[in-house]
């Protein structure tokens, strides 16, 4: 196995005898450099050219970014996405109402008719990766300020993404890797038309709920189906009736073989954020300060939308999307706190630190280079811990808390230049009432009045005054209570009504806008947020872990130093395996359908069992899915490095194959975005032949298993 941090901070603190997982988020153009070799060790039996090849098809042809949010996977010659139901949920709840109550009742196409379309939905496809290291480090020196060296690497990328895409459909962006360190081009396919085929019922792709989220063993089929479709030409498209399903360059095999504890697996995608080069004093400020206040707006703001969701069906489809996203994170920072203190990430950190002082100390040339590093982040740490909860407020409890605010802060900007500029306006009208439309499907204006009475409160009471933004101020100055503010807004702004807002961009004028109090508090949020950003100390921070990233990597020049996630596509490879997350208890590596039937409450919705699945296990008819001894699989584990983003990633064996999707991470672990823990962090999947199971037997869409490769 490839020596990792982990490995050698274990040997360091004399753990013992790791059995360490294999960390890492890799670039899928440097696996044959860097993880060719230990993978073919590990199990691997395919080619490097198998994994990676801008050529011909090759495993990366086969993995999407799903919605720029999530991952997906190529299942067939006829364009199936195969990913997570939490990833299709906002899709499936646009198709929702009473009478076809898509979230709970689940969906199934027959045909290529019944696919529904879903404007704004999007899959891009990786084309290649460039390492442009080299090129944007031209255009820097050691003697700009951090401000001049944003700006000549912005400058450098737009030159090389222009090169990269010019006479071609494609898209390109240059993204940075270990703090500003190393730069890659990513070249990208986009597929803008893309249709929902299937979904499972909230009770089976939700199996567990908010109490189950995290949490291993599960029992949850966390998966729905697109397909993308292509113009005759096979090139991305705007949706039409005129439309192909895609034929794509690689589609993924299916196993259903099953898997035994260490079998090699992969698991590719795109995983959104890590922070593993965090250091201790960035720790304790996630522990003391940003995770609690996460926590404490989005506990309110889950309170008031229950209220609503509990009161009335039609509100409860409405909101089901909005509140799944709040929980979902409302519950991870409630888990990373927990984990970075049981888990003693700060002690970790700062045992690295202390090696790093003394590497530097020991040679004159690093201590010129690498001297300052802990003194800018300690700067940086002691000058920002006083804004960091007004900043989370200002997203939290201002800008994201009630939709409508973040809906006038996106609509501003275009709204005033446009009316600036009839002919502008003209142009882009049917863009921004495409968006209007997007929003009011799904916006319940008495919630986001409540939403707004509660958390501008919060905010008064939480955030010294000297730190608010203006409207704030004046709420209390003239005596107002927020609950008749909130109602005004209720009343009166064109953000809060469809009509109001369709007949302001039929007779626009400016003052109208200007008056419209959203419109005060989206431009108060732009004040306070950028006013409260101090260049001086983000500068020291940017420096800061550039330099510390960088002597880190130098110290251990023999480490294989994975690059944090930034949303582009990555490689993790490992094993299925059981864990042991306390002193005398065991996890095994699966779950099967039994335990559906174990955690079965009729009196809590989280645990509801349909009656067609038990029936399906009474009569144990699980057809070619079952596995060996009989039992239907559910989830499975291994000990692959993801995380956000990852959502929808395929887990792939040693051949290629298909054998899971990943869903989650596990509870005692959450704090492996910081610090992976290579003894108990795991990937939470469904077994893909839990997901056949459900098409073909419970949904009886058979026709869709008859599309797909299963070996």
């Amino acid at each position: 196995m490839k020596k990792i941090l982990v490995y050698l901070l274990a040997l360091l603190f004399l753990f013992p005898n790791p059995a360490s997982a294999d960390e890492g988020m890799w670039i899928p153009l440097l696996l044959k450099k860097l993880n060719y070799r230990n993978m073919k060790k590990a199990g691997l039996k395919l080619s490097a050219k198998d994994l990676y090849d801008v050529n011909n098809g090759s495993l990366k042809d086969a993995i999407v970014s799903f919605g720029g949010f999530c991952t997906g996977e190529v299942i067939s010659k006829q364009g199936l996405i195969l990913t997570n139901h939490h990833c299709g949920y906002d899709a499936i709840q646009k198709h929702s109402t009473l009478e076809n109550n898509y979230l709970e009742d689940g969906f199934w196409a027959m045909n290529l008719q019944e696919e529904k379309s879903n404007p704004g939905l999007f899959v891009n496809f990786l084309i290649r990766i460039e390492d442009v290291s080299k090129e944007i480090n031209k255009s820097l020196s050691d003697t700009m300020s951090e401000r001049e060296r944003a700006m000549a690497i912005s400058a450098a990328s737009r030159a090389l993404t222009s090169k990269a895409t010019e006479n071609t459909d494609y898209q390109a962006s240059v993204e940075s890797f270990y703090h500003g360190n190393e730069f890659y081009l990513f070249v990208y396919e986009k597929f803008s038309d893309v249709r929902l085929v299937g979904a499972p019922p909230s009770s089976v792709g939700k199996y567990g709920g908010d109490t189950d989220n995290w949490m291993w063993p599960r029992q949850t089929g966390d998966f729905s189906i697109f397909r993308v479709y292509s113009n005759k030409d096979g090139k991305g498209a705007d949706y039409s009736e005129d439309n192909i399903p895609l034929r794509p360059k690689h589609s993924l095999p299916i196993s259903l073989k099953g898997v035994e504890e260490g079998d090699f697996t992969m698991v590719w995608g795109y995983p959104g954020s890590t922070d593993r080069y965090l250091s201790s004093l960035g720790v304790q400020q996630a522990i003391d300060i940003y995770n609690p206040s996460v926590v404490e707006v989005r506990d309110e703001k889950l309170k008031v939308m229950r209220s609503y969701m509990n009161a009335d069906p039609k509100t409860k489809i409405m909101l089901a999307s909005s509140y799944a996203q709040t929980a979902n994170y409302w519950k991870y920072y409630i888990g990373q706190t927990e984990q970075l203190i049981k888990n003693n990430v700060f002690e970790k950190k700062t045992d690295l630190e202390s090696r790093f002082v003394n590497w530097v100390s020991k040679d004159e040339k690093r201590k010129s280079e690498y001297g300052e590093t802990l003194s800018l982040l300690k700067e940086y740490y002691s000058g920002s811990d006083s804004t960091v909860k007004n900043r989370v407020y200002l997203v939290e409890a201002l800008i994201t808390g009630p939709s409508s605010a973040l809906f006038a802060y996106r609509a501003l900007g275009g709204l005033e230049r446009a009316l600036e500029n009839p002919a502008m306006l003209e142009k882009i009208r049917p863009r921004i009432l495409e968006g209007a439309k997007a929003h009011f499907s799904e916006f319940h204006a008495e919630c986001d009045r409540d939403l707004m009475a509660t958390l501008f409160k919060m905010y008064s009471n939480k955030i010294s005054k000297y730190q608010q933004p203006d409207f704030l101020k004046k709420v209390k100055e003239t005596d107002s209570s927020f609950e008749a503010y909130a109602n005004r807004i209720y009343e009166t702004s064109i953000f809060m009504s469809e009509d109001r807002f369709t007949s302001f961009l039929l007779n626009p004028d400016s003052s109208s806008l200007a008056d419209d109090p959203l419109v005060q508090i989206a431009k108060d949020f732009r004040k306070s947020y950028f006013g409260s950003m101090n260049e001086e100390l983000s500068s020291k921070k940017e420096k800061g872990y550039r330099l510390l990233t960088k002597g880190l990597r130098e110290m251990l020049p023999n480490e294989d130093w994975s690059p944090d996630a930034n949303s582009t596509m990555r490689m993790t490879y490992g094993s299925i395996g059981s864990y042991e997350p306390k002193d005398g208890v065991t996890y095994d590596y699966y779950t099967t359908l039994s335990g559906v039937m174990e955690k079965e409450d009729e009196t809590n919705p989280e645990f509801f069992v349909p009656k067609k699945l038990k029936e399906l296990y009474q009569n144990k008819d699980y057809g070619q899915y079952a596995d060996k001894n009989g039992d239907l699989p559910v989830g499975l584990i291994s000990n692959n490095d993801i995380t956000g983003g990852n959502s929808g990633s395929p887990l792939i064996n040693a051949k290629g194959e298909l054998i899971g999707v990943a869903f989650d991470g596990n509870w005692e672990a959450m704090s492996g975005d910081i610090f992976f823990e290579d003894q108990i962090q795991r990937t939470i999947s469904v077994d893909i032949r839990y997901v056949l199971f459900i098409v073909d037997k419970y949904a009886g869409a058979k026709h869709l298993i008859d599309e797909m490769v299963l070996n």
